[in-house]
């Protein structure tokens, strides 16, 4: 799949203030400062769709972007960010669950992991409440890079080993560099492959 336009189609609290043009959705949430509005960037080809900060927690609400007038990505705000009042860290929870449990129309939900290091166990409590609900999603791991083939490699086994400490199976997993645009094709042809099976 190639990109050809990304727009803006606005933001929300809630699924049932979304855009009313109602289109396949695929949704991408991390830890914050994960990567993810470089990752949304690279994958649309546009430096400035989504608002990049070294700041976490930037994302406060849920920012549609219809790309080639035909489906949604959508950008989600990060879990686990600590450095924000519990009435907040509250506020956010509500709204991503209210999206990934109401969104009528989500096709995929893209879990973005940081490579350099062991997932955490905010992360696998979160893919843990997505298998619970039958949310359908595929993990991606971030800032590739950042270290060495080898080092990546290893350390992307090591996070699926724990995962399947868990699951029998796990769902599609991607490597990404935003900077090296690692995982593009791989990424926007899965989603291609998922809007084809409709």
């Amino acid at each position: 799949m190639k990109i050809t336009e990304a727009k803006f189609a606005g933001s929300c609290t809630r699924v049932s203030s979304k855009p009313k043009r109602r289109l396949p959705e695929f949704a991408f949430i991390g830890r914050s400062n994960v990567g993810k509005s470089s990752l949304i960037n690279m994958l649309t080809g546009n430096g400035k769709l989504a608002m990049t900060s070294s700041t976490p927690g930037k994302t406060r609400c849920i920012n549609h972007f219809i790309i080639n007038d035909s489906w949604y990505l959508v950008d989600l705000p990060g879990y686990g960010y600590a450095r924000m009042s519990r009435e907040g860290r509250e506020e956010l929870r509500s709204m991503i669950n209210d999206y990934i449990t109401g969104s009528e129309e989500l096709q995929c939900l893209f879990v973005l992991v940081d490579s350099r290091f062991d997932i955490t166990c905010i992360d696998i409590d979160f893919i843990a409440g997505l298998g619970e609900k039958g949310i359908p999603f595929a993990i991606v791991f971030t800032k590739c890079d950042k270290q060495g083939t080898n080092a990546v490699a290893a350390q992307i086994e090591r996070s699926r080993n724990i995962l399947l400490e868990d699951w029998e199976t796990l769902p599609p997993v991607f490597a990404s560099s935003a900077a090296k645009k690692q995982g593009k094709e791989e990424i926007l042809d899965y989603i291609d492959s998922i809007l084809s099976a409709e």
